[in-house]
C-alpha cells in the first residue's frame, strides 16, 4: 500500500479478529514509531508492548474508552521520558508523531488500530503508572490497540478548504 493510500484510508478500528499479530509485524510498527520526527532528534520515547490478555483487560478499569483492548491481540503504550527530551514539554509532540506513525504503518501492513489518549488525563496517567510500574520520569502518552480488523469502515473525505488559509488568516 502506498503512503497516501494508507494515510487517507486509515480509520479507528475498535473490533478485532482473534488472530494473533506476529512479533515481526510489531517490530515493524515500532521501527516506524522510532523513525518519527522529534525535536532536536531527542527521541524521548519508550514503548511497552502488551500481549498478555490479563494486562489488556486491566486497562479499561482506568481508561473508559478502551474496551476494545479486551479483544485486541496486542497494544503498544507510547511513553515520553522527560529525561530524554531536548526542549521542555516537547515530548508530547514527539510521542504524538510516533503514535501517528504506528497508526499509518498498521494500516499499510493490513492491521487495524485505534489511538487511545492518556496524557494529560490524570486518572489515566495514574492508572497506567500503577499498572506498568513506570518510573517518575516516564509519562504514558497513548495506548494503541492493534489487530486484524474485525470491521471495515469506508474512507472518509475530511479535506475542508474552509480551514485552509494562505499567507495570513
Amino acid at each position: 500500500m502506498e503512503a497516501m493510500e494508507a494515510i487517507l484510508s486509515r480509520r479507528s478500528i475498535r473490533k478485532y479478529e482473534s488472530k494473533p499479530v506476529s512479533a515481526e509485524l510489531v517490530h515493524q510498527l515500532l521501527d516506524a514509531a522510532m523513525n518519527a520526527p522529534s525535536s532536536s532528534n531527542g527521541q524521548p520515547w519508550h514503548f511497552i508492548v502488551i500481549d498478555d490478555r490479563k494486562v489488556l483487560e486491566e486497562i479499561p478499569k482506568f481508561h473508559p474508552y478502551s474496551n476494545m483492548l479486551k479483544e485486541s491481540p496486542v497494544a503498544i503504550v507510547v511513553c515520553g521520558d522527560v529525561n530524554l527530551e531536548k526542549a521542555k514539554g516537547i515530548w508530547v509532540q514527539d510521542c504524538s508523531a510516533a503514535t501517528e506513525n504506528i497508526l499509518i504503518a498498521a494500516r499499510a501492513l493490513g492491521l487495524g488500530s485505534v489511538w487511545l489518549g492518556m496524557f494529560p488525563v490524570d486518572e489515566r496517567v495514574a492508572g497506567a503508572r500503577k499498572l506498568f510500574g513506570l518510573p517518575d520520569n516516564v509519562i504514558p502518552h497513548s495506548i494503541i490497540a492493534i489487530g486484524y480488523p474485525g470491521e471495515t469502515k469506508p474512507q472518509a473525505n475530511r479535506y475542508n478548504a474552509e480551514r485552509v488559509h494562505k499567507n495570513r488568516w
